[in-house]
């Protein structure tokens, strides 16, 4: 399934909106408004809470974003490598063996599970908001999207 998401220009807290190829809502996310952590929570389109993702709040070289579940259990930390020319980013604390792989200036990466390609995310150009395109399997679909929150907000921590 191929999902967009998209940083909205004038919202309160920074907040997201996940829509599929037809335009229709499928997740929705919502920034608090005074949060040093840049935490976001991504919703159901009915409004029920998936995850919430927060930066860590003190990032000197490696840089740090959590994942919570709707149960506020840290379930995953996602964080970037120190000195690479790729741009790579590994999920600890799941399951399975996650890692997001991109090249450097590239606009394209991908999810990689268990050594395996399962979702691929490819960066909109746009001039006022960050945007992008993910395209995985229905069943990682709400993980994989707060995994490029995540990835969003280190790399908005990292150029601020």
């Amino acid at each position: 399934m191929k999902v967009f998401i998209k940083n909205k220009i004038m919202s309160w807290g920074n907040g997201s909106s996940v829509t599929d190829e037809t335009g229709k809502t499928v997740f929705e996310v919502k920034g608090k408004v005074f949060s040093i952590t840049r935490k976001k929570f991504l919703c159901d389109a009915e409004g029920n809470r998936l995850f919430t993702v927060r930066n860590r709040w003190l990032n000197l070289f490696i840089h740090k974003a959590f994942i919570y579940d709707k149960d506020k259990k840290k379930i995953a930390a996602v964080k970037n490598k120190l000195f690479t020319a790729r741009q790579e980013y590994y999920v600890l604390g799941c399951k399975d063996d996650i890692k997001i792989d991109g090249k450097f200036f590239s606009y394209t990466a991908n999810i990689l599970k268990n050594g395996e390609i399962a979702g691929t995310i490819r960066r909109q150009i746009t001039l006022v908001a960050d945007a992008f395109e993910l395209e995985a399997n229905e069943e990682d679909l709400a993980f994989f999207v707060s995994l490029v929150i995540a990835i969003d907000n280190i790399c908005d921590k990292k150029h601020r």
